[in-house]
């Protein structure tokens, strides 16, 4: 029996991994800092701190709810046969029937394929031009110079379409100056407001000179968020000022050129009422004929309430897909669009 006693193997001594500066003693890791919590605010005092801004807020919530939300409510009478003296709640249920033979009119079928023909016509023409716009007058060097052009851009968007039209009457009209200079020159006149073929060039010529001028305030809004820091690292390593544009400008730009994509798409089917029932007698329904002046001949004029409302709704519902589509398009892109992806 040996006289010195076994002793147990030595276990490996722990490795001490350094901690951050500030941790504890024994290096496990720094000190968890102790939130102050924020005391919650009652229901009333929130409401009585923010009193004045829900007053201000009401005339827009009102607004909204008798004009807007309210009125979707009428939307049953496209179940129904809807007949004024009746009211909603004696009138017949008929359930699809009315959307069954909306489908089956063969006017409603060329209204719904001419309003996306006037559609691409305005996205493909229109939506690019307030872009180009805000580039040339984020580029100009005098301030006094850009409020002018600013000025003059949007001032036609407060100008009603009745007025719009009347001054494409008054320039481009059978009567109308263009006409009468080449009248004077020995000319044919030209019918620019009257020929169906180019109605769709009319159509945009109209909306650019109108609404191009006003929207560009978004795009300026937008340019002016860029960091200048860019342009001018960009410059000192020698990127001209077309590789600064499509570098620098358009990236900055792009989510949102997205957001307005997006929001054009899903009202792709509202291409202008007033803008074409003023100007659809000039043309021809042929011509000018979209959903919206349909829904108008044939609910208001025609007294076929239940298929006017069988017709809005189907255009509601179509446009809310298309939004719905259009952003789950930018997603894959990597924007967020109207609302951004939910993360798990």
């Amino acid at each position: 029996m040996n006289s010195t006693t076994e002793q147990a193997p030595a276990l490996p001594e722990a490795r001490r991994v350094p901690g951050p500066p500030g941790g504890n003693a024994a290096g496990s890791g720094p000190k968890k800092r102790k939130r102050n919590k924020v005391p919650q605010q009652s229901f009333r005092s929130r409401l009585r701190r923010d009193k004045q801004m829900l007053l201000m807020m009401l005339p827009g919530v009102a607004f909204l709810l008798l004009f807007f939300y309210i009125p979707i409510l009428g939307n049953v009478i496209a179940f129904q046969d809807y007949q004024p003296y009746l009211g909603i709640g004696d009138s017949l249920w008929v359930g699809w029937q009315n959307f069954v033979d909306l489908f089956g009119n063969p006017d409603f079928i060329h209204a719904f394929w001419n309003t996306l023909y006037l559609a691409a016509w305005q996205l493909v023409f229109l939506f690019p031009v307030p872009l180009v716009l805000a580039l040339i007058v984020d580029s100009l060097i005098s301030t006094r110079v850009r409020r002018i052009f600013q000025s003059i851009a949007y001032l036609p968007h407060f100008l009603s379409w009745v007025l719009v039209i009347a001054f494409f009457q008054q320039m481009l009209g059978g009567a109308g100056f263009v006409n009468n200079l080449l009248r004077d020159w020995g000319m044919d006149p030209i019918p620019f407001m009257t020929n169906p073929e180019t109605f769709p060039v009319m159509v945009v010529v109209q909306m650019i000179w109108k609404d191009a001028g006003w929207a560009m305030i978004i795009f300026l809004a937008a340019l002016a968020s860029i960091d200048a820091s860019l342009y001018e690292a960009a410059a000192a390593d020698g990127a001209g000022r077309w590789r600064r544009m499509w570098h620098i400008t358009l990236p900055g730009l792009r989510p949102v050129i997205v957001l307005l994509l997006i929001l054009r798409i899903g009202d792709i089917l509202s291409v202008g009422f007033e803008q074409f029932i003023l100007q659809r007698d000039a043309v021809g329904a042929g011509a000018a004929e979209v959903l919206d002046t349909f829904t108008y001949y044939t609910g208001v004029v025609g007294g076929g309430w239940s298929s006017g409302a069988a017709a809005g709704l189907a255009k509601g519902v179509v446009s809310a897909l298309l939004i719905y589509g259009a952003n789950k398009l930018a997603h894959r892109f990597g924007e967020d669009g109207i609302f951004a992806k939910q993360v798990r």
